[in-house]
């Protein structure tokens, strides 16, 4: 791939992918001008974070993320004859290359009352937990002892569980499958985890299907105004009642059970948005179709983070935008560079992320009297205001053993501690630990190197004790 200086580049999504890229690339390749579209009215954020800001621990612009310059403006569509970028307002923009970081939009199950028809507005009350705007609204809905329902039990459902309840709120939190974050847990850490949710007040029901939603009335619709009576039906102004809008009361069940709600938190995953790409005619399977440089099926055009599909897997991580956007910001500057001395000819690759994923769930579900603390990025472990310590979890890798595998499982009932690892053909495939994370970063490390194990369990074994990994 040659690309001159001078070249135009144009980041479609101003999210943490294409943020990150169009700050690796500034300084970077001084030759190259980047272009970052967002549709965001808020400056690109860590979506990471986004619990933290509801649970109140963090304001909005602490989670801003560092030279992200962003224009505000939805691109509509791709002229890949004549590489332009349309916009909604008109403009277009021409590009060298293309970078699609489009993200995902969350999902919204096919509830009963959830739309009406013809109409394609939420219940009032009924969020998705995907935007800084989602998270305001969220935000601003509350107030103590507020009935509060989280439809969804994976990483974001219990976030988002976990933050509501920071705030006072009466949480229930209901999921489809056998226990909670199944992507990423087992059954009995997945216990554990549901343990220290119902400590914290929240109620968990596992197995539970919802078959729909109950709104009534608001009371906010508009009425025609008062016409006095000396006022003909020629001078009286025509005035439309616009249709009432719906509010959320309760949560139906599949089994009819109905759950009192003011609040509905939609936490059922996300799926990519590949949208601009399927219209300009680019490969699309579950995400958008990339190489081992994160090109489309047009070489002129690249794609990465949640809209992205490598290697058959949609990764829709944090960690993978982040290392996807280093990937093609040092392959995009070694080619508008040139060869760099001492470094091999053939260009950087990206060849897939290794996904850790990591949680902690701070115990106090009420603020504790007197003036907040200032928020830090490492805030000391302590009780909360119930006594409920600071709950840590983390989990890589294939948890879930295949036969054939072995597995190595240590409980600490007292400390509320549980770790496990899976090994297949002699190496370390995946791992939970919840509780005490100390060994994490040398099991990680041990992970990530995916090299054979020694042929005795006993250096495994010290790793998975309280001391291991220090």
């Amino acid at each position: 791939m040659d690309i001159d200086a001078g070249m135009e580049i144009v980041v479609v999504g101003g999210g943490m992918a294409g943020a990150r890229l169009a700050q690796q690339l500034a300084p970077a390749a001084p030759g190259v001008r980047v272009t970052l579209f967002g549709e965001e009215r808020h400056a690109p954020y860590n979506r990471v974070l986004l619990a933290e800001v509801l649970a109140g621990r963090y304001e909005p612009d602490v989670i801003t993320l560092p030279d992200a310059a962003c224009t505000i403006r939805r691109a509509v569509r791709v002229d890949r004859a004549e590489r332009l970028v349309i916009c909604d307002d008109g403009s277009a923009t021409r590009y060298d290359r293309l970078v699609l970081a489009t993200g995902s939009n969350p999902v919204l199950p096919p509830l009963r009352g959830l739309f009406e028809a013809g109409r394609g507005e939420l219940p009032l009350g009924v969020h998705a937990f995907r935007t800084m705007d989602d998270c305001l609204a969220l935000s601003g809905a509350l107030r103590p002892r507020v009935r509060a329902v989280v439809v969804g039990g994976g990483l974001l459902g219990v976030s988002a569980a976990r933050a509501l309840a920071a705030r006072g709120a009466h949480v229930v939190l209901l999921q489809q499958g056998e226990y909670l974050m199944e992507r990423q847990l087992d059954e009995q850490s997945g216990r554990l985890l549901r343990a220290h949710l119902e400590s914290m007040g929240i109620e968990v029901h596992t197995e539970c299907r919802v078959r729909g939603l109950r709104t009534t009335p608001d009371g906010t619709s508009q009425t025609a105004p008062t016409v006095p009576a000396a006022q003909t039906a020629q001078t009286a102004p025509t005035v439309r009642a616009a249709p009432t809008v719906r509010a959320v009361r309760s949560v139906e069940l599949a089994d009819g059970y109905c759950l009192g709600a003011d609040l509905v938190v939609l936490a059922c995953g996300v799926r990519p948005r590949t949208g601009l790409a399927q219209a300009a005619g680019l490969e699309v399977d579950r995400g958008i179709v990339v190489d081992d440089e994160l090109r489309t099926s047009d070489p002129f055009i690249h794609a990465i983070g949640d809209c992205s599909q490598h290697g058959g897997v949609v990764y829709g991580l944090a960690n993978a935008a982040r290392e996807q956007a280093d990937a093609l910001a040092l392959l995009l500057t070694e080619a508008a560079r040139g060869p760099v001395p001492g470094r091999p000819a053939d260009p950087p690759r990206y060849t897939g992320t290794r996904a850790l994923t990591r949680l902690t769930l701070n115990g106090s579900p009420e603020p504790e009297p007197g003036p907040a603390p200032a928020a830090t990025a490492a805030e000391p472990a302590r009780l909360g205001a119930t006594g409920i310590a600071p709950f840590d979890l983390a989990a890589f890798g294939d948890p879930l053993p295949v036969p054939g595998d072995d597995v190595l499982r240590l409980t600490d009932a007292t400390r509320g501690a549980y770790r496990k690892v899976v090994i297949r053909d002699d190496r370390l495939v995946g791992g939970i630990l919840l509780g005490d994370l100390a060994a994490v970063g040398t099991l990680a490390r041990t992970w990530e190197a995916d090299e054979p194990l020694p042929a005795t369990s006993a250096p495994l074994l010290h790793l998975l004790t309280n001391d291991g990994g220090s």
